[in-house]
């Protein structure tokens, strides 16, 4: 499909700098494409009432590391500096990571990211044309990881970081009540609208709650430059899904509730742990799973998600979820009504089109 047709006009004034306070007031619209009111304005907090008992949320546990690093690469005594997004964990001591201007480092050289007196060090392994380069650092493990929480920056989404800088607020605010297992640089952002008093509602009207991981690369920011989707090569991401939410989604699929997917990422590793039959198998391992309307889904029967960007795989998604016109029209409504958008911003629940639920 032509990447254009997931275009449109986002007034600048609707991207959300800081989130709802408290997390659950943020506003939600719910879009059904089955329904006779199709587009329905509603509170985060209001979910529990818009669920069956039975029904089933899956969350990310992913937790966001300190993945910006600002630095220099160093080259027969000349200086240069660069920053660095750290991507996909490739073993204990590498990293691949998006590195800005990529021009400037060449295989070989070495890069130094430096916090007061506090350096650590790495050097250029491979590079590809994309920017990305495989970084091997001085430290492996649990000490690499120790070092890049004393170097690194919480990395704001590109929409945020360009009107205001991070602070220490963002350290609390970037992470969601589920945040579990280290290893993204981006925030599993629908899961931000919940706290321990919506979760204890969801609770008491009997709707389950379980738990993925799918670690967010820097990949998610990347803009499609590609004319179509068939030409745009998805950024891999780790993700599992365990033997015990495998087989907990399935009894409810059994019982016929539906598993409400909270958000994309989730959403994600959902679908590349699904067979053909719609099974929800265990899985650990890297996905790059792209989605495009016309894409068959398998194993969730609602979403929960932001607001995204014009002509993201984000959005590619949620059309074919719901259906093109359908979220086109929700998106308008969303502008002309004022909702906050991106990673801060306000929610969608997502129901899908024609016969998948």
């Amino acid at each position: 499909m032509r990447v254009d047709q997931f275009d449109f006009e986002l007034p600048p004034e609707r991207i959300a700098l800081r989130p709802a306070r408290p997390r659950d007031a943020a506003r939600m619209l719910v879009v059904d494409p089955q329904a006779d009111m199709v587009l329905k304005d509603d509170t985060v907090r209001h979910l529990p009432g818009l669920l069956q008992p039975g029904d089933a949320l899956v969350f990310n546990d992913t937790r966001v590391i300190p993945a910006q690093l600002e630095g220099r690469r160093e080259r027969d005594g000349i200086i240069a500096g660069i920053s660095a997004t750290l991507h996909l964990r490739a073993a204990p001591a590498r990293w691949k990571a998006f590195v800005r201007p990529a021009k400037k480092v060449q295989i070989g050289d070495r890069l130094v990211f430096q916090n007061n007196d506090f350096e650590l060090n790495a050097t250029a392994a491979e590079k590809s044309d994309g920017g990305e380069i495989l970084l091997v650092f001085d430290r492996s493990g649990p000490e690499l990881d120790a070092a890049i929480a004393e170097v690194g920056h919480i990395p704001l989404p590109p929409y945020i970081a360009q009107k205001r800088g991070e602070d220490e607020q963002d350290r609390s605010d970037y992470q969601t009540i589920f945040a579990n297992r280290e290893g993204a640089v981006a925030a599993p952002t629908a899961g931000l609208h919940f706290t321990e008093e919506l979760l204890r509602a969801l609770a008491e009207r009997g709707i389950e709650q379980h738990r993925v991981t799918l670690h967010v690369g820097a990949g998610t920011f990347l803009p499609v430059k590609a004319d179509d989707t068939v030409d745009h090569k998805m950024h891999a991401e780790w993700g599992e899904v365990s033997e015990e939410t495998a087989n907990a989604l399935l009894d409810v699929r059994k019982r016929g509730n539906r598993v409400v997917s909270v958000g994309t990422t989730s959403l994600r590793i959902l679908e590349s742990a699904a067979q053909a039959s719609g099974r929800i198998a265990p899985f650990a391992g890297e996905t790059s799973i792209f989605i495009t309307p016309g894409y068959e889904f398998k194993a969730i029967d609602a979403l929960m998600t932001n607001f995204h960007l014009p002509r993201s795989t984000l959005f590619m998604l949620v059309s074919a979820f719901s259906g093109l016109d359908t979220m086109r029209a929700a998106y308008r409504q969303a502008i002309s009504q004022e909702y906050r958008f991106y990673s801060y911003g306000d929610a969608s629940l997502l129901f899908p089109q024609g016969e998948a639920r």
